[in-house]
């Protein structure tokens, strides 16, 4: 269920959790391996050697903050909040060898900001292979919670997912994709997992990490970023204090956020709500020149200046934002 590339439905996800433990034990090419190794280094650890040739869950693997803080400060553009909170708040919390309660991070704005990709970094550095890692798990929400007749199936199966995976990991990563797709009631499901409880069912949560995308709030977030243009003010002075409080309020109140009236706001669950600003002109050529070094390819500024140009900004009279923010950048610059 949760690989959204590689598992199908959600009704699926009884199989898929056996098939997924079944994986995890050593299969005779390992075996093989790990005993020929054995006879030409001397001895090894058994889980040591064993991690040589598989993936392995480093519970208690370091977090290299200054790699983190160096990807999102080269790769992120125009969201100095969200670079700024996800690094203390990874950090802390990576850092921290008895944490109280699973790390539950809420990334709102609108689509082609870049929450996709944070998340898709923030994997990388927690695990080697990042999205592709037996250990981080992406739910979306209109592939895997797509009807609203099974809300009660769905939250059986989630909680069975997260019990299975988190007592293989503590370590565990959970994304959960276009939460305000997302049926309201889905997600209590796992209210027990992000609360403060030592374990649960015998099995602790603590060391987890769960992270909500959602598009809700982003009129609130380009509210807040236009008052800020029209007074004059730098985008960069907007601090989370400014965003935070109406986003945690918008969306429990807002019925298409995932999160309406939901109990991990009530109680206080979600550590930080991270506001994803609208991008500017100059955040989309940023994003073309990116693109065209990931291709390979010598920055051409006519190029550069082109794709942004195709782009349609917001407001009509001021034509500030990208409506699509970068989400077309690597569709447009095909065309170059």
């Amino acid at each position: 269920m949760p690989r959204a590339a590689g598992l199908g439905r959600a009704a699926a996800l009884g199989p898929l959790l056996a098939a997924h433990v079944v994986a995890a034990i050593e299969p005779i090419s390992v075996g093989i391996a790990l005993g020929a190794a054995s006879a030409l280094t001397g001895y090894l650890s058994y889980t040591d050697l064993y991690c040589r040739f598989a993936e392995c869950c480093r519970e208690e693997q370091r977090l290299n903050a200054s790699a983190l803080k160096l990807e999102l400060e080269e790769k992120l553009f125009g969201q100095h909040l969200a670079t700024e909170v996800i690094l203390k708040a990874l950090t802390g919390f990576k850092n921290n060898k008895n944490p109280k309660k699973p790390l539950t991070l809420s990334l709102h704005g609108w689509a082609g900001t870049g929450k996709n990709f944070v998340s898709q970094i923030v994997a990388e550095n927690l695990h080697s292979k990042g999205l592709k890692s037996n250990f981080v798990h992406l739910f979306v929400s209109t592939l895997h919670f797509p009807h609203e007749q099974h809300i009660k199936l769905y939250q059986d199966q989630l909680q069975g997912w997260i019990r299975g995976n988190v007592s293989a990991c503590a370590s565990s990563v959970f994304i959960f994709d276009e939460m305000d797709k997302l049926h309201p009631g889905v997600i209590d499901a796992i209210k027990p997992f992000l609360d403060y409880y030592e374990q649960v069912d015998g099995v602790s949560y603590r060391k987890a990490i769960f992270m909500f995308l959602s598009n809700a709030g982003g009129d609130l977030i380009t509210k807040t970023a236009l008052d800020f243009w029209r007074a004059g003010r730098k985008r960069e002075d907007i601090q989370l204090k400014d965003l935070e409080p109406v986003l945690s309020v918008g969306v429990f109140n807002n019925k298409h956020s995932g999160l309406w009236r939901s109990g991990l706001i009530d109680r206080n669950l979600i550590d930080y709500f991270i506001p994803f600003l609208p991008l500017e002109y100059r955040h989309v050529k940023m994003c073309v020149r990116a693109e065209m070094r990931a291709r390979g390819s010598a920055v051409d500024e006519d190029i550069v200046t082109r794709v942004a140009e195709e782009m349609t900004f917001f407001p009509k009279g001021e034509k500030i934002y990208s409506d699509k923010g970068c989400k077309t950048v690597q569709s447009r610059l095909d065309f170059h």
